[in-house]
């Protein structure tokens, strides 16, 4: 069985590159990056060419530790000199469904599909969960291609070209194309 190579960060500036080439590239003009700390936001944002409009997904307050947000106040002040806005929620594939899981057991729907898109990676299937989030946030205009560039661990790992549908409607979301993926995950 293969294992995680120990100690290896992710190349998150050529991720970033590659993403934002192909979103130029294809006439993409919107964004959306998932980080905990900011620090991968924070490098999209010195990466950013102006035509480019980008939000930033990051865990809802508690995630880690109740009653906390893991963002800096600092680092969202500086995201917001950028234009870049925060969307800080529940995520997608868990919520509700994870505490029942948590408390009673089992594996519902949407973490199954979680676990499916794992098969290619975390990152992977994060980019496809905060593409759907930014979209029932009104961060992203509906019916349009986006770029989502997510990680595996800290940093970024992964980028997809995504036109996402409403979580009420997911199964109509369209992965177009994987920029990138880590090979070894």
């Amino acid at each position: 069985m293969p294992t995680k190579k120990a100690n290896t960060k992710p190349p998150t500036q050529a991720t970033l590159k590659a993403a934002l080439k192909r979103a130029d590239e294809l006439g993409i003009e919107h964004v959306v990056i998932a980080s905990t700390t900011g620090k991968t936001a924070l490098e999209l944002a010195s990466l950013l060419p102006p035509r480019f409009e980008a939000v930033y997904v990051t865990h809802h307050a508690g995630f880690s530790e109740f009653g906390r947000n893991e963002l800096p106040d600092s680092t969202e002040n500086r995201l917001a000199e950028h234009g870049i806005p925060v969307l800080r929620t529940t995520h997608l594939f868990g919520g509700v469904e994870r505490a029942i899981r948590l408390k009673f057991g089992g594996l519902g729907p949407a973490e199954t599909i979680a676990f499916t898109y794992r098969t290619l990676g975390e990152g992977i299937k994060v980019a496809v969960e905060i593409a759907v989030m930014a979209l029932d946030a009104g961060f992203i205009p509906y019916g349009k291609d986006v770029v989502a560039i997510a990680g595996t661990g800290s940093g970024a790992d992964a980028a997809i070209v995504i036109r996402p549908a409403h979580s009420r409607q997911f199964f109509d979301a369209r992965v177009k194309e994987i920029i990138c993926k880590p090979t070894d995950w």
